[in-house]
């Protein structure tokens, strides 16, 4: 007798649970309007994470000297330019730090105004489909946007200075691939850090149900449809 109160409550209680399994997104449907609203939320999410530590000597230099021009600064020992270049990076990560945080508006516009074709595919595909398809539709736009900021960083704390006695005689060792555009190089670093950024939020938010802060992202992200 047991047994069979026990399952008749069983089985009245399923209707129930099912109720509340369809309020909580179970009866949504995915269309191509919230799967458009929903990649803004995720890539603002992304952008909106600090940046504080990813400009580091080694990046700054990376940025700066690509690989083949890093042969010449062997060199700079015993040019004597060591503990300028030391001084140099050190201050320039602070000026990119500050400038990418002065470049989150600059990403969150571009964001909000990005218009968002074919957003149920970049749902279904996963991995970072967001997030490369950000970069690919406004990532030069976004550098660009990003640039002026950079240098009002440099000009705060001289940089462009420092950077042309450093250069000067590096380019004749560096065969002419020594690019001297200190705030278009660093303008590029810095909207890489942050595409990285929001490509990290992006893995986050698909495979973490707690990174889904809005109640849209909890629909859209909470299943697979495929």
């Amino acid at each position: 007798m047991k047994k069979i109160s026990t399952a008749l409550f069983i089985v009245a209680l399923l209707p129930l649970l099912f109720s509340c399994s369809a309020t909580r997104f179970g009866g949504y449907s995915l269309n191509e309007k919230d799967a458009a609203v929903a990649i803004r939320q995720m890539l603002e999410a992304g952008t909106r994470d600090g940046v504080t530590g990813a400009f580091s000597k080694d990046a700054v230099l990376s940025t700066l000297f690509p690989e083949p021009v890093k042969k010449a600064l062997n060199t700079l020992q015993q040019l004597g330019l060591t503990n300028e270049v030391d001084r140099f990076t050190t201050t320039l990560s602070t000026a990119s730090e500050k400038a990418a945080e002065q470049s989150i508006p600059v990403f969150v516009s571009a964001i909000k105004n990005m218009p968002v074709t074919d957003a149920m595919r970049i749902i279904k595909s996963g991995g970072t489909a967001a997030t490369d398809y950000l970069r690919s539709t406004t990532g030069s736009e976004l550098r660009t946007s990003i640039t002026p900021a950079m240098q009002t960083a440099l000009n705060e704390y001289k940089l462009n200075e420092q950077w042309e006695r450093i250069t000067k005689p590096v380019k004749n060792l560096s065969g002419g691939r020594l690019n001297v555009d200190l705030s278009t190089l660093m303008a590029g670093m810095v909207s890489e850090k942050m595409f990285a950024k929001i490509e990290a939020r992006e893995k986050q938010i698909r495979s973490d149900a707690e990174a889904r802060n809005t109640t849209l992202l909890q629909k859209v992200f909470s299943r697979s449809w495929n």
